[in-house]
């Protein structure tokens, strides 16, 4: 009977993996010299599934490097009629398994690498191969720049077609609301320049990541960029009472769009301490810029004025995750950082921080706040994300990072529980925020079409039918329309 039993799942394990064999086989046939396919075993396949957290990552059947939007086309046509389970990666940034990973076809957009400068400096079309890295120092000593992420090795298409919160935003708005046109590879394998004449699919991918085709380069709108003063700080957890009530002035006060800083408040081995950027769009930082932030005592600082680019090598130290451990973000909007919200954001820190690492020696938590302008919204038009440009809802990032995968369905309740209780926080206040829309670059899994795209869901779905009538990019992972 048990070796019956082992016969049939053989014989399932067979009949799953054909298929995904089969369309690796046709794309090897069909893509043209330039383009590559890889399989396990090589180094360019392990560089193709490879992502930032490794909990991220799954072993396709085979990977593939499109070089040109025909191949990609192809590709396309390929996976949709053999119903082949396929990913595509930008940076390989996002922190859930199965949204740019797969068992099927990985599609690794590496090859689109161009980036160029208009002549009059006034857009720059960047490939969906590249990381932000890679566009800050092409741009460095031009005298413009791009908005884009605030982290090292973050890739362009998943930060921008996710929205984009970038150093700049209280300036310019996310970084979807700077995308002037973009090329896509449609679900039927056209070809396509979309700009703000098509209104339906420039209004559906922006926000929406991958559920309208998948598009091979950016063009962005660039703004004067001179040098700017900024660095990582790091303070001890002796100075939080110091550290909210300077988040809170910022928060409430500062008026000043070229200032920002990111900061989070976060445990791990048995102590409290907060990470910050801090960022000036100028050479030189008005004494009174961050309301008494840089007067605290600091374990660590780099300060200076230095080049953009820079500034984004600068937060280095924060970006890595080392092999085998699983990372995860959490979102939780809302529209004011106060002073009690902040005790809360505090107060969940030592507490989750003290208390999970019992379970978990490894155990890092980091609540990250983000005190824009109320204006953050104001300067772009209309898109998927944000679904209500009338609230200046601010993202917020509950992040956990763990090694023992065995804990993986309790830590991602305690990652709810603290949103949630940050929501109920800020709803005693009145700030409405219990059902707010949510970050996708920082959300879980679970997360419905409603939650992140609001009352836009009934008009991306009739674009998406409209677009995608075989449901091709119901093939990949992510959030679906």
């Amino acid at each position: 009977m048990l070796a019956y039993g082992l016969v049939l799942l053989l014989a399932s394990v067979s009949v799953s993996a054909a298929p995904k064999a089969d369309a690796c086989s046709q794309i090897s046939s069909a893509v043209s010299k330039a383009s590559r396919v890889s399989f396990p075993g090589s180094a360019t396949y392990d560089a193709d599934i490879e992502h930032w957290a490794t909990s991220s990552k799954q072993n396709s059947t085979c990977s593939v490097e499109p070089a040109t939007a025909n191949d990609l086309s192809a590709i396309l046509k390929i996976v949709g009629s053999t119903k082949t389970p396929f990913a595509v990666k930008g940076g390989g940034h996002i922190t859930n398994q199965g949204f740019s990973s797969t068992t099927g076809v990985q599609i690794a957009m590496s090859k689109f690498k161009d980036i160029v400068l208009s002549d009059d400096k006034a857009t720059v079309k960047i490939g969906a191969g590249n990381v932000w890295d890679d566009v800050y120092l092409t741009l460095n000593g031009t005298g413009v720049n791009a908005p884009g992420a605030r982290v090292p090795g973050v890739g362009v298409p998943g930060f921008t077609l996710g929205g984009g919160y970038t150093f700049q935003t209280s300036q310019y708005g996310l970084a979807l609301d700077n995308i002037v046109s973009f090329d896509i590879v449609l679900p039927t394998g056209d070809i396509k320049t979309v700009t703000s004449a098509d209104k339906d699919l420039f209004f559906a991918v922006r926000g929406t990541f991958n559920n309208y085709g998948i598009v091979t380069s950016f063009t962005f709108k660039t703004h004067p960029q001179t040098e700017v003063y900024g660095g990582l700080i790091q303070i001890d957890g002796q100075y939080f009472d110091d550290l909210t009530k300077a988040i809170a002035a910022f928060s409430i006060n500062n008026t000043d769009s070229k200032a920002s800083i990111l900061p989070a408040y976060q445990y791990s081995n048995g102590k409290a301490y907060s990470t910050i950027t801090v960022f000036y769009d100028a050479p030189e930082a008005p004494a009174d810029a961050f309301f008494g932030l840089l007067d605290i005592p600091r374990t660590y600082s780099d300060m200076s004025t230095r080049s953009y680019y820079d500034l984004l090598e600068a937060q280095s130290p924060i970006a890595p995750i080392a092999p085998g451990v699983t990372a995860k973000f959490a979102s939780v909007n809302v529209l004011q950082y106060t002073p009690a919200l902040l005790e809360t954001f505090r107060n969940l820190t030592i507490s989750y921080g003290s208390s999970l690492a019992a379970n978990d020696s490894t155990f890092l938590c980091s609540f990250y706040v983000e005190p824009f302008d109320e204006t953050l919204y104001s300067h772009g038009s209309d898109s998927a994300y944000p679904p209500d440009r009338s609230r200046p809802l601010r993202p917020s990032n509950v992040f956990f990072y763990f090694t023992d995968t065995t804990l993986y369905d309790y830590f991602h309740d305690k990652q709810n529980e603290a949103t949630n209780a940050i929501r109920a926080a800020a709803d005693a206040e009145g700030q409405d925020v219990g059902s707010a829309f949510q970050y996708s670059n920082y959300g879980l899994e679970e997360l419905t079409a409603t939650q992140l795209w609001g009352g836009n869901v009934a008009r991306l779905e009739k674009i998406k039918k409209t677009v995608d009538p075989k449901n091709v990019m119901g093939l990949t992972g992510g959030y679906k329309v």
